[in-house]
C-alpha cells in the first residue's frame, strides 16, 4: 500500500492516511469549489488523491466533462493525484460503486467525496482519526463527516445505526458488507420486520426509496449501502458539528432543487474524538427522527427534494 505514517499535529500518536476517491461529472466550478476546500485541510498535502471522472452519457454533458477534464491537469497540493477518466458513462451509482472497490481493494480504506462537498479544515484529520481508532472494531463500518442541522446540541461524537453518504469513509471489511441487490436488502427488512426502524420511526421513507431503487426509480447506491450496514446491524459514527457542506442545491446536479432544509455551512473546529460506547446512540436518534418529522411538509411537498440527492439519485 502507498500509506504513510503522518503525525497529527494535535495528538502524540501515528496513523496511516486513507486516499481519498473524488467522483466528478460535469459541474467544472463545483468541482473547483470542491477541490479547493478540501486542499485547505490540514492533512491534504500528505493524502493520495483518486479522482474518477465519469464519461459523457449525451454531447450535451460533454462540454462539461471536458471542462472539469481539464481543470483537473492542473490539481496540485496532495501527495500524489491520480485521474482515472472513464471512457463511457458509468452513472453515477456504478461510478461509486466501482470506484470505492478498487480504492479499498488497492489500499484497504478509503474516503469517499463527491464533487459537490465543501469539508472543513479539520475533515480529513476526523476521518483519518476514526478510521484509525475504529479499524479494528468490527461492528463500526463507517465514519461520516456530515451531520443534519438540527436546533438541538449533538454530543461531540455519537453513532447511528447504518451508513451514510455524504463525506464518508470506510475500510474494506466495512465495503464488504455493501449488498448490491436492493431487492434481497427489502426481503431482509420486510421478513425481519425492520422497516419502521429503517425509517427512523416513521420519519423518512427510506424503505420507499429502496422499493423505488428497485423499481428503477432511482439508481441509489446509498440507500443500499445504508440498507446493508442497517441489516448487519454496523454502526457508523458522525460528528456532532458537521465537517461537509453541500453546495449541490442549485438544479446543476442529479435531482437537486432550491431548498435548503439539509444544507448547512462546514464548522470549522476540530472534533474530540474520545472513547464512547458502541452503540447507537438513541437520544441522537430521537433529536434527528425530530428533525425529520418537523421538515416533513417541506420536504414531501417537492418532487425531486433535496434528500433524493443524499439517498434517492446515487
Amino acid at each position: 500500500m502507498r500509506l504513510r505514517k503522518i503525525i497529527c499535529p494535535s495528538k502524540p500518536f501515528y496513523y496511516m492516511l486513507a486516499p481519498i476517491a473524488l467522483f466528478v461529472y460535469n459541474r467544472p466550478s463545483h468541482t473547483q469549489r470542491t477541490i479547493e476546500a478540501l486542499k485547505g485541510n490540514l492533512l491534504a498535502g500528505d493524502s493520495d488523491l483518486v479522482v474518477f471522472s465519469d464519461g459523457a452519457k449525451n454531447t450535451q454533458d460533454a462540454v462539461g466533462v471536458n471542462e472539469v477534464r481539464s481543470y483537473l491537469k492542473s490539481i496540485s497540493g496532495f501527495k500524489t493525484t491520480r485521474i482515472v477518466a472513464r471512457d463511457h458513462n458509468f452513472g453515477l451509482a456504478d461510478s461509486i460503486i466501482d470506484g470505492v472497490t478498487e480504492v479499498v481493494n488497492e489500499y484497504d480504506k478509503v474516503i469517499v467525496l463527491e464533487d459537490d462537498l465543501l469539508t472543513s479544515k479539520y475533515f480529513l484529520t476526523f476521518i483519518n482519526q476514526g478510521l484509525d481508532k475504529y479499524q479494528n472494531t468490527d461492528r463500526v463500518v463507517s465514519i461520516h463527516g456530515y451531520v443534519y442541522p438540527v436546533k438541538e446540541s449533538l454530543p461531540e461524537t455519537f453513532f447511528l445505526k447504518g451508513a451514510d453518504c455524504w463525506g464518508w469513509a470506510t475500510w474494506k471489511r466495512g465495503w464488504d458488507v455493501f449488498e448490491k441487490d436492493g431487492e434481497k436488502l427489502l426481503v431482509q427488512l420486510k421478513e425481519r420486520g425492520l422497516a419502521q426502524e429503517f425509517d427512523f420511526n416513521h420519519s423518512y421513507p427510506f424503505t420507499q426509496m429502496l422499493r423505488d431503487q428497485i423499481a428503477g426509480k432511482n439508481q441509489s447506491w446509498a440507500i443500499r449501502w445504508y440498507a446493508s450496514a442497517f441489516l448487519k446491524d454496523k454502526l457508523t459514527l458522525y460528528p456532532g458539528r458537521s465537517l461537509v457542506e453541500n453546495i449541490g442545491f442549485d438544479g446543476s446536479g442529479t435531482h437537486c432543487s432550491d431548498s435548503n432544509s439539509y444544507l448547512r455551512n462546514v464548522d470549522d473546529v476540530s472534533i474530540g474524538l474520545e472513547s464512547i460506547n458502541i452503540e447507537e446512540n438513541l437520544e441522537a436518534k430521537k433529536v434527528i427522527e425530530k428533525f425529520f418529522r418537523s421538515n416533513w411538509v417541506s420536504v414531501f411537498k417537492k418532487i425531486g427534494i433535496k434528500i433524493k440527492r443524499l439517498f434517492g439519485s446515487k
